[in-house]
């Protein structure tokens, strides 16, 4: 049986996975929680191993034939050999954010088919907002009012706006980046809200001139591509997954 024909079953399930690990984490989120440093210096939490351990199990009993790629695991050298098929998570990506208590963190989880993302969830249960993409089939964000299909915008005539990183950002980089376009609006934002920004209309331009990793952008690449949008490298060449390593190179993911 083919994952075409398990999409929308898989959907909303990724849909419930999603909100329990947004559960798990809010769980945290109101404790005096402890912070650690991963072997790369970044920052790890209690929220971001128990939602990793329950998004896996679950994904794992969804599709046992599907290798999972999860964020914690890997750092922790558990790093499944990929194919054609394989998912995508950060259990709590915007942990900086997390632990500033922001609110601008969230729960990603994306299914990989030949080198994209084809579907995936963003959770930011602070917010109350998730995101759903289905490539070729539409976009959607479900918040207090309810679910609603969402595309990318056409840029106004005032000019783009512009979402950048709140923790990650490189401020002389992004000036000479955008040098020449006419800029409206320089907004911040944390973890892969950004992606999720530009799939709404809400911006227009997300250049990321930095390192990320696969699993950071995934699920936020899927609700993009499904809202009408793209991630390219600065060579103009589609973002691809299963990278050797699973680095990202600089990328700028675009709207209409």
């Amino acid at each position: 049986m083919s994952w075409e024909s398990q999409r929308d079953a898989w959907l909303a399930a990724l849909v419930g996975i999603a909100r329990q690990a947004g559960d798990t984490i809010m769980q945290v989120y109101a404790t005096d929680f402890a912070v650690r440093g991963k072997g790369d210096q970044s920052p790890v939490t209690e929220a971001d191993e128990r939602a990793e351990k329950l998004i896996v199990p679950a994904l794992q009993a969804l599709a046992p034939e599907v290798p999972v790629v999860a964020e914690e695991a890997v750092a922790a050298g558990q790093v499944p050999t990929v194919g054609e098929l394989f998912w995508l998570v950060d259990p709590l990506d915007g942990t900086k954010e997390f632990i500033s208590r922001n609110g601008e963190f969230t729960v990603n989880i994306a299914l990989v088919h030949q080198g994209r993302p084809v579907l995936g969830v963003v959770l930011a249960p602070a917010l109350g907002r998730m995101f759903m993409g289905d490539v070729g089939r539409g976009a959607w964000l479900e918040d207090a009012s309810g679910r609603r299909p969402i595309r990318c915008r056409a840029v106004p005539e005032v000019g783009l706006t512009v979402v950048a990183s709140r923790s990650h950002g490189d401020a002389a980089a992004l000036e000479a980046f955008l040098g020449g376009r006419k800029v409206a609006a320089l907004a911040n934002a944390g973890s892969s809200l950004k992606l999720c920004l530009v799939a709404a209309g809400e911006a227009d331009l997300y250049p990321r001139l930095g390192r990320t990793m696969e699993w950071d952008i995934a699920a936020g690449h899927a609700v993009l591509a499904a809202a009408g949008g793209a991630v390219r490298d600065l060579a103009g060449e589609p973002l691809r997954y299963g990278k050797p390593g699973f680095d990202n190179p600089h990328f700028v993911a675009s709207g209409a």
